[in-house]
């Protein structure tokens, strides 16, 4: 049997000789010449004029809300269907998350639904490019510029995908991106804040360093966070992009094989897309359906050697953000309750992505 792997990362002796020789100069913590080479391609490759790199996407995201001065009383709109790291900064600011339904085609933030919602304490959107797939970035930066609101893109599932020949990321006035060791490329964890605001980055690479004033020594004159990346984990990241291309080709043909394998299967219904939007396919997901549930189809899979995994629970359904909910939510509701995704990682062969499709037409 073919070993088929979700979304495991694909690491090897690339990875194994930066890393050996960022041990060898001893320059293993946040200080290192390979952190800011890593910020300036990652820059390079969007298109933009900074990077700032992080601990964790969800960091990143904590830094762009803070840097906006997002706090008690605000409100910040974000979409119920996500992982729950897009969330939590909003709490770590003070401000109150905001939650929308989803596109029912494309499982992303419904630009109908942001609008329903504004009020003149929204000082934020958060649109989340979900799976590696773009949002409707022409409505929403519409939106923005209509009403005077800042958007900052969840796009730590999205390096790589574009909407109309831009990269996700770079619509609003900043992006946050995550190399989890599940994502796309890796640092083991870590994130980036990208933006064109030169003073916006410049105050967030300073926050991520305990906010301290280096030409005065050990002097601090505001509140910062221990946010930085290490330069062993920017040593990686720099293995993992060079290897970034491959990675961004394989998944796009894994999803071209799944679409044209499963297209035929009136069980399977796939994620959508907006016209001028490329998925990255950080996850290739489906919604089920007929008669045999998820978990039942997890289940017959599992027994096959294939590993998957549910859509995102919406968030309302979690202690914390019961509160919150102001709405019904059909359509993330819908997805939860019938999506899937499906196998990713670029560990995996197209003879393994056949096997899945394979067995998946099978089980169906």
């Amino acid at each position: 049997m073919v070993k088929v792997y979700l979304d495991d990362p694909n690491v090897g002796e690339l990875e194994k000789k930066y890393l050996c020789e960022c041990i060898d100069s001893g320059y293993v913590s946040s200080v290192g010449p390979n952190i800011g080479t890593f910020e300036n391609r990652f820059a390079e490759y969007l298109g933009v004029k900074r990077a700032v790199s992080t601990q964790s996407g969800t960091s990143a995201l904590h830094l762009a809300l803070y840097e906006l001065g997002i706090g008690p009383g605000d409100e910040v709109i974000v979409p119920v269907l996500t992982f729950i790291a897009t969330v939590n900064p909003i709490m770590y600011v003070g401000a109150r998350p905001v939650f929308v339904d989803v596109d029912p085609e494309t499982w992303t933030i419904d630009p109908d639904e942001i609008e329903k919602y504004i009020t003149p304490r929204t000082k934020a959107i958060i649109p989340v490019h979900l799976y590696g797939n773009p949002c409707d970035m022409d409505r929403i930066m519409d939106i923005s510029r209509r009403y005077g609101i800042p958007v900052i893109e969840d796009a730590t599932e999205s390096l790589g995908a574009t909407y109309k020949e831009r990269f996700t990321g770079t619509f609003g006035v900043m992006g946050v991106f995550s190399f989890n060791g599940n994502k796309i490329i890796t640092t083991g964890g870590g994130g980036m804040v990208v933006t064109d605001d030169e003073k916006k980055a410049n105050h967030i690479k300073f926050l991520a360093n305990q906010a301290r004033d280096t030409s005065r020594g050990y002097y601090h004159p505001e509140i910062g966070f221990n946010y930085r990346m290490t330069n062993l984990e920017a040593s990686l990241g720099l293995a993992q992009f060079e290897r970034f291309p491959q990675f961004l080709e394989m998944k796009r043909r894994f999803a071209q094989i799944y679409t044209e394998g499963l297209r035929n299967n009136l069980n399977v219904e796939f994620q959508g897309s907006y016209p001028g939007a490329e998925s990255s396919y950080w996850l290739f997901s489906i919604k089920l359906k007929g008669d045999k549930s998820v978990q039942e189809v997890q289940k017959l899979l599992a027994e096959k050697g294939i590993p998957t995994r549910r859509i995102f629970m919406p968030i309302v359904e979690f202690p914390m953000y019961q509160q919150y909910r102001e709405g019904e939510y059909k359509n993330a509701y819908d997805i939860y309750k019938r999506g899937l995704n499906l196998p990713a990682s670029t560990l995996n062969t197209e003879k393994g992505i056949e096997y899945v499709v394979k067995t998946l037409n099978e089980v169906l």
